[in-house]
């Protein structure tokens, strides 16, 4: 079985019907989303990747915050694709934004997309769901050019907030097959450290989710 099959299936399996009432459903509890898509500051022609599009719901609104970038999206999950493609096609938005499959954790944007990186790559309650998550992280940062970001959003530990609503919430998540990473954080600044980059953290809603920007910056 090659890398990422096996999770492939299992998230086909997951969305294969809630992708149909997926992005009605979530709108109530992914926060933090459309403050991530204001933020992404693309240069104009800039390149912006999301890694785990879903049903494109993120990247259509990418697109029309940022009219000058071009957008591109993958996925592990083709039954999600089904869905991006249609919504990005009743957008009118099929000339701006590119979507393919393919695993976070080893993917090649020449073989996708015929391009060599991008100036932004965002990660959308994507994390949580990755087996290998840190790898993913690091499988970004590889694809990013010179100044370009990382920007992640995702489930929190609920830090600030009572012990019963943690338990129920992460209960309730993992019937999707979602973990929250206690170590994102961490990992972050790893990844950061590594390259000689700089973190920004962000803690929203009493932790109800943590929201990461990871800058690479150019050799002098």
């Amino acid at each position: 079985m090659r890398r990422g099959e096996g999770h492939a299936a299992l998230m086909d399996g997951v969305y294969r019907g809630q992708r149909h009432i997926y992005d009605l459903t979530r709108k109530y509890y992914l926060l933090g989303r459309d403050r991530l898509i204001d933020e992404l500051t693309p240069p104009v022609g800039g390149r912006v990747l999301e890694i785990g599009c879903g049903t494109g719901r993120n990247l259509i609104a990418a697109a029309r915050c940022w009219p000058g970038a071009r957008f591109y999206g993958i996925d592990i999950s083709e039954e999600m694709l089904k869905s991006a493609r249609a919504s990005i096609a009743r957008a009118g938005l099929s000339k701006r934004i590119s979507v393919a499959a393919g695993d976070a954790t080893d993917f090649d944007p020449n073989a996708l997309f015929r391009i060599d990186g991008f100036d932004r790559i965002f990660q959308s309650y994507t994390l949580s769901m990755i087996p290998d998550w840190q790898r993913a992280m690091r499988e970004a940062m590889r694809h990013l050019s010179a100044n370009g970001s990382l920007h992640i959003v995702d489930f929190g530990q609920q830090e600030d907030l009572p012990g019963w609503w943690r338990a129920v919430l992460l209960g309730w998540l993992a019937r999707f097959h979602v973990e929250p990473r206690a170590m994102l954080i961490e990992a972050g600044r790893e990844v950061a450290n590594d390259i000689g980059g700089k973190m920004s953290v962000a803690r929203l809603h009493r932790g109800y989710a943590w929201s990461l920007r990871i800058d690479r910056r150019s050799p002098r």
